[in-house]
């Protein structure tokens, strides 16, 4: 016998076959996930030896702004914190260790130092490069501690695609030499070399001596000034970040020099703290993703 209630039944039986093949079709046709962060153990050539370092790669199909960060002399703060701060927020990170720096071939110096982190800048701003890697090659920056500083403001200096650069107490090695021209040559290259010694930082470094660095620095002291790199950085901007470390009159000359040399973009942020900023590690990278974020050309 036929009732109303079995004719609602058929119904819902009915929906539920012209449902199915539909409800199995949306299964098909998820869109795909967002491409994850990642982490990518990196080989770069410079000058017939290998670089070694990582590369942060943000999530999301990009193109992705992309920082080259450089670290000081030798490298025991390396500031991948600051590395893992900005790919959270969307940006790729270039870290690398120069020649002969902790275990990569090839004898530092700081001239091989300039030229590795040149390597960098051309490496992320390389067009092929940057379609592998989701580098958008219109917001490149680079930020360098200490003298990774001073080569970031080198490899600003020679590579017009960076868009701005970010110096953490900056070290102009030239500057080392400019209260000791009373003294002789040998005098001071020997109290450059004991102050390039110190804290165990020649351990990390090969094919090379604290000797050998400080003399190369006083035969190329026009060359390691940083102020004579301003005319060629400016006007992009510049984030100089300083503390309580005996480099902030180095990077206050600095800041001169770019205003001199026409430069109208210059941010200047100093900290109570020590060279490697502790205890303003968060604070530091904040500041840098807020001045990066705002220079970006949009």
């Amino acid at each position: 016998m036929y009732t109303p209630h079995m004719k609602f039944s058929a119904i819902v039986v009915f929906a539920f076959f012209l449902a199915a093949p539909a409800a199995a079709r949306s299964q098909t046709r998820k869109a795909p996930a967002s491409k994850p962060a990642s982490s990518i153990q990196m080989v770069l050539p410079s000058h017939g030896d290998m670089l070694l370092g990582i590369f942060y790669l943000a999530a999301g199909a990009g193109p992705h702004p992309t920082a080259v960060l450089l670290h000081g002399f030798p490298g025991y703060e390396q500031n991948l914190d600051i590395a893992q701060f900005l790919r959270a927020r969307g940006w790729n990170v270039l870290a690398m260790h120069y020649r002969g720096s902790w275990g990569v071939k090839g004898d530092f110096s700081f001239e091989h130092a300039v030229q590795d982190s040149d390597a960098q800048v051309r490496f992320v701003l390389n067009p092929a490069n940057a379609r592998k890697y989701g580098v958008d090659t219109h917001r490149v920056i680079v930020i360098g501690h200490s003298m990774g500083g001073y080569m970031a403001a080198a490899a600003t200096a020679h590579n017009k695609g960076v868009v701005g650069v970010a110096l953490i107490s900056a070290w102009s090695p030239s500057a080392d030499y400019d209260g000791l021209h009373a003294r002789s040559a040998a005098q001071a290259i020997a109290m450059e070399a004991k102050a390039l010694a110190a804290d165990d930082n020649m351990l990390p470094l090969a094919g090379t001596t604290a000797a050998a660095l400080a003399r190369e620095i006083y035969e190329n002291r026009s060359a390691f000034e940083m102020n004579n790199l301003a005319a060629a950085i400016a006007p992009r901007p510049v984030f100089i970040i300083t503390a309580h470390d005996g480099l902030a009159s180095v990077d206050k000359a600095f800041a001169q020099a770019l205003h001199k040399a026409g430069d109208t973009r210059i941010t200047e942020r100093h900290w109570n703290t020590d060279h490697d900023y502790s205890g303003q590690r968060v604070a530091l990278s904040r500041a840098i993703f807020d001045w990066a974020q705002s220079i970006l050309p949009r």
